[in-house]
């Protein structure tokens, strides 16, 4: 399949750069921007992009509009990008054909984990530095969990659990190093990296939310249990 492009939509021009370099980290090659919705417009004709990173606020409008615009022709994923935090905001996004909604201020590591989760559901295979291919042989097993190669897909038992960027990355640090000790600022370290701006409570509260989809009983957990005073463990048999 060929090489995915993506249309990057935001008049913060910092912010649009941050985001292509981001991406071009994580292997992407076909990376177009644009600040305001009649540029937009142009570049999705011309480029017919397979995912559209959307900022909601623009100069001459409001990305809701241009999203409408595009379900007319094209089913391709959008992901809304908004300061605008509240619920129904959210529930307006995603009602109005949105794929996704990206609050700011975000992890540019984080929204490229969503484009690949979206692109992979969307029927593309999505390369990266390290895995070009995705093979049995690259799968991650371990105890009744399976990660995809390129860490974007988390299965139990073979269902597919719903996870956000941030608790798929934490999974990966788990199921790489089962029955070892990670502390908080080892998780933080390879999971938020130097995007971190959170409290020592945010890696709590990530956890908290990742046993509630992981355990059958979060409150008494099985497989990421907490070691007092020293981090977590992800305990699975030997």
């Amino acid at each position: 399949m060929s090489e995915p492009t993506i249309l990057v939509v935001d008049d913060e021009a910092d912010l649009a750069n941050l985001l292509k370099a981001s991406l071009q980290k994580e292997g992407f090659k076909s990376i177009h921007t644009a600040g305001t919705i009649s540029e937009a417009w142009i570049s999705f004709q011309k480029e017919s992009p397979d995912i559209v990173l959307l900022d909601v606020m623009l100069p001459d409008g409001e990305g809701y509009d241009l999203c409408r615009r595009i379900r007319e022709i094209s089913h391709v994923p959008v992901l809304f990008m908004s300061a605008k935090t509240e619920e129904i905001d959210k529930i307006l996004g995603l009602a109005i054909g949105g794929d996704d909604y990206i609050p700011k201020p975000f992890s540019p590591k984080e929204v490229a984990y969503r484009v690949k989760a979206q692109l992979r559901r969307a029927g593309y295979q999505t390369q990266d530095t390290t895995s070009m291919l995705v093979t049995k042989k690259d799968v991650l097993e371990v105890g009744p969990f399976l990660m995809n190669a390129d860490e974007t897909e988390v299965h139990k038992e073979e269902i597919l659990l719903e996870l956000t960027a941030k608790e798929v990355g934490l999974m990966a640090c788990f199921m790489r190093n089962p029955n070892r000790i990670l502390s908080k600022e080892t998780l933080v370290e390879r999971v938020w990296g130097e995007d971190f701006f959170g409290s020592d409570n945010t890696v709590m509260v990530h956890i908290r939310r990742l046993r509630e989809k992981v355990e059958s009983a979060p409150s008494n957990p099985i497989f990421i249990t907490t070691v007092k005073g020293l981090g977590y463990k992800f305990v699975v048999p030997k």
